[in-house]
């Protein structure tokens, strides 16, 4: 890859992730390493960002990266944690904060008039989240700006390309952060932004040829983005030796299984249509547990690729649409101390027995930029819009066990609400929707006769790459109708509730 690259030493921070992507926003190519895992090829990145983390650097288990090779000799930018750690073991002092620092702050004093702050001004607002507090710089310290809380939320130090700051200029609620990753990434340390969706179709295209060569490919597409666009570009690269595989696993949504495979008709795939519901359910009876659920699901997908990969002469890889956010909750993306939240069923690797090998072309992206490189490769527009649905299917959205009343409940719940979003024109100003089958029923009335039925629940969010999501303020009248439409059309139900809760400290889906 010929393009500048900036490294991102990952201290366990739900952020780190969203550093990566507001780097990339800039058309600058980032990576993300442990802390403790510096690349030993350190001459090959421009700039080195630190991330915040969930310890303490006062504490027995701070985190202590090698930084010998890094500051004073790159340009070096600490953040949260990372500002802490340079004040705190470099000549300064961090203490807990008579008060715990968390949520929007405004810049008050910005005593930097040089390139850091170029462009921002006092009363930004940014984002704090910590408990501790730096009462003392460092050796050769600046103070370079204060919030009203804190005295020193941002420094450098003299003579360095070295600096700091006590909040997070990734979060969507610091006002100006991106642009002072741009001060600091464009200006200061002279990285160029030239990574581009089409840049990335090129490249990963010539990376794909070389890694596979002439050997056979087996993709399991789902229809949403993420498969659609590892598949394209697949295709792309190795032509007729890729092989599609769409599985029925009996938990999609109403009628997808057909409308899906006709979706592909006329963009040139090689797909195969499998309806392995069957073999899904039976697989899933009596199981009520969340992470069994979701592991039930992934070795099913996996012994549905096998008997297709048998069936497909000399094949040698297993590709998957596996995205950036996957990986982020299933385990740490770099093998770092992140904490995992849920696994994901194409995430971790195969098992002995499938003598496949895997390829992700995807999987260092985030959503917003999966659709960015469809747009690149020319896919439909309408299917690059389509709402993310997670890879178990409706399995995690019935809570609890599932058969197929419930199934059938929930898809027809489901098919009202999707359908109605697009009537009202409020589909695309949704990032995802859904609706959840609770494992609950409540006292109703029908026709003067006592009812005691199911409840769901209705989910709608805005986001842009799934890690922070909030809830959608739906208009009243359209909430009314779909309750309306979902009690008096769907048999089994007769409570409608609408989530708003956001993310976090929830999660999109339920389970």
């Amino acid at each position: 890859m010929q393009h500048d690259k900036v490294l991102i030493l990952d201290f366990g921070s739900q952020y780190t992730q969203l550093i990566a992507r507001r780097v990339r926003e800039l058309n600058i190519y980032s990576e993300i390493h442990p802390f403790n895992k510096i690349p030993s090829n350190i001459d090959d990145y421009k700039a080195v960002i630190l991330s915040g983390s969930p310890f303490s650097v006062r504490g027995n288990e701070a985190l202590h990266p090698d930084l010998s090779k890094i500051r004073g000799k790159k340009p070096l930018l600490g953040v949260c944690y990372g500002a802490q750690y340079l004040a705190h073991f470099f000549g300064g002092n961090v203490a807990p904060s008579n008060t715990r620092e968390y949520g929007r702050a405004h810049l008050s004093k910005i005593n930097e008039h040089g390139l850091f702050f170029k462009g921002i001004s006092n009363g930004s607002q940014v984002w704090m989240s910590h408990s501790d507090t730096i009462q003392i710089l460092p050796e050769n310290g600046v103070l370079l700006a204060s919030t009203d809380a804190v005295e020193n939320a941002a420094f450098k130090i003299k003579d360095e390309t070295t600096y700091a700051i006590q909040f997070h200029p990734e979060v969507y609620h610091s006002k100006d952060g991106k642009k002072l990753l741009e001060n600091f990434l464009v200006h200061i340390a002279h990285v160029t932004p030239d990574w581009t969706p089409a840049s990335f179709v090129e490249e990963t295209v010539d990376f794909l040829k070389k890694k596979i060569g002439d050997d056979k490919v087996v993709l399991g597409l789902s229809g949403g983005v993420d498969s659609t666009v590892a598949a394209v570009l697949l295709h792309k690269a190795i032509g007729e030796n890729l092989y599609c595989v769409f599985v029925n696993n009996g938990l999609l949504r109403k009628n997808e299984f057909k409308s899906v495979l006709h979706q592909y008709e006329g963009m040139g795939l090689n797909v195969k249509g499998v309806d392995a519901s069957r073999r899904f359910m039976e697989a899933l009876s009596l199981q009520d547990d969340p992470e069994t659920k979701r592991k039930i699901i992934g070795r099913v997908f996996i012994e549905v690729f096998d008997d297709e990969a048998h069936r497909i002469e000399n094949v040698k890889w297993l590709a998957q649409g596996t995205i950036y956010p996957d990986v982020i909750e299933s385990v740490s993306a770099t093998g770092g101390p992140s904490a995992t939240i849920k696994s994901h069923h194409n995430v971790g690797g195969l098992p002995d027995f499938m003598k496949l090998k895997i390829v992700e072309p995807l999987k260092t992206l985030f959503k917003d930029e999966v659709r960015r490189v469809g747009a690149a490769l020319e896919i439909d527009a309408d299917l690059l819009g389509r709402h993310p649905f997670p890879g178990p299917g409706l399995a995690i959205r019935i809570l609890g066990d599932i058969t197929e009343e419930k199934v059938r409940i929930l898809q027809e719940v489901d098919a009202i609400f999707i359908n109605g979003l697009k009537e009202a024109n409020l589909y695309n100003k949704v990032w995802q929707a859904g609706a959840m089958l609770l494992p609950i029923n409540s006292v109703g009335v029908m026709g003067d006769e006592r009812t005691y039925e199911k409840c769901v629940a209705l989910r709608a969010v805005e986001s842009t790459d799934g890690m922070t999501a909030d809830w959608v303020n739906l208009p009243y009248e359209f909430l009314q109708k779909t309750s309306n439409d979902i009690i008096n059309q769907v048999k089994g139900v007769n409570r409608v509730v609408y989530d708003i809760s956001s993310k976090p400290p929830a999660t999109i889906e339920w389970e």
